[in-house]
């Protein structure tokens, strides 16, 4: 059981934080579980990281604002670390930070995240790395375990001090006690995520796991009929079949059509397009929002007013 932190400070949890680093954990234990057709039909077995692949662990930056001794925690995005290696995707970490403050310039990392049933060892490996960038970094821990008698949040916040352990100082994760905080906006969100039903009777994981799979299929057969176009490519480089120029303007016209994947620019540019397609989202949710509020000033208005006059009369007579 860790110690309770003594630092002081006030953590606020925005839904968003939870609901990304859930959505993060699902889609990574689709992808490592998929369902049986899927699986037959790529051929994957599990073997022996079924372990590993039932219970897989996700690993982002929490992102927000620190004003005095309140810490806020907005947002939150994914980061490529490999566990086996304990080898943090640096560049990457930076291009994500550098598109998330064009869009959000006052948001600072203020540590990271990860899911689990508890904090391990080698977490530390990862809290370290990111004290460069945040000499006390937070750690937020999500346990994805469902346990229905457990009313509180699945969330728990450390912090990290500096313990002398057998006489040898030592940095230990401590628990931080949070509150929840939400706008407006992820009120209503939130709110409406908790009264979607499946309009087919089915289940939401049912719906996801049909969704996920038909996305992995169309990928699938987009690869195979790239590597059909490349070993047609590459046989007739080398001489193998005849060059025909009308097959190979053909060609040419539906190579433009894909995106350069691996290019560092396309990479940016969809990022960017991204973050603008939310900013876009959240300015929408604001109007609505603001539009119902008028909505309803307008008819409270209107009630006070009937019954002003209808007080007045009632006096004057």
């Amino acid at each position: 059981m860790a110690p309770s932190s003594s630092s002081g400070l006030t953590f606020k949890l925005h839904p968003l934080v939870i609901v990304n680093i859930s959505d993060h954990y699902t889609r990574v234990k689709t992808q490592l579980n998929p369902p049986p057709s899927v699986a037959a039909a790529s051929g994957n077995g599990h073997g022996g990281d079924v372990a590993f692949q039932q219970n897989p662990r996700v690993y982002g930056c929490v992102i927000g604002v620190q004003r005095g001794r309140t810490v806020e925690i907005f947002n939150s995005f994914e980061l490529l670390y490999d566990p086996i290696t304990d080898i943090l995707d640096r560049s990457f970490l930076e291009k994500k930070q550098e598109l998330y403050k064009k869009v959000f310039p006052h948001f600072y990392i203020l540590g990271w995240y990860s899911t689990g049933s508890d904090a391990q060892e080698s977490d530390m490996h990862i809290h370290k790395a990111l004290m460069d960038i945040n000499e006390s970094p937070v750690y937020v821990l999500l346990n994805p375990s469902i346990n229905h008698a457990q009313k509180d949040l699945p969330v728990t916040i450390y912090e990290s001090e500096l313990h002398v352990i057998d006489g040898v100082p030592q940095l230990i994760f401590v628990h931080a006690s949070y509150t929840i905080e939400t706008v407006e906006a992820e009120r209503i969100s939130v709110d409406h995520v908790a009264h979607l039903k499946p309009s087919d009777g089915g289940s939401a994981a049912t719906q996801l796991a049909a969704h996920l799979t038909g996305i992995h299929s169309a990928i699938k057969m987009l690869n195979s009929r790239i590597r059909v176009l490349y070993q047609y490519l590459v046989a007739m480089q080398k001489g193998d079949i005849p060059c025909e120029n009308s097959l190979l303007r053909q060609v040419s016209s539906l190579l433009r059509r894909l995106p350069a994947i691996e290019s560092e620019r396309f990479q940016d540019d969809f990022l960017m397009e991204y973050n603008d397609k939310l900013l876009i989202t959240y300015l929408a949710m604001f109007t609505n929002c603001s539009s119902t509020m008028n909505e309803l000033v307008d008819k409270f208005n209107t009630a006070y007013d009937r019954h002003t006059r209808r007080g007045g009369r009632t006096a004057f007579i």
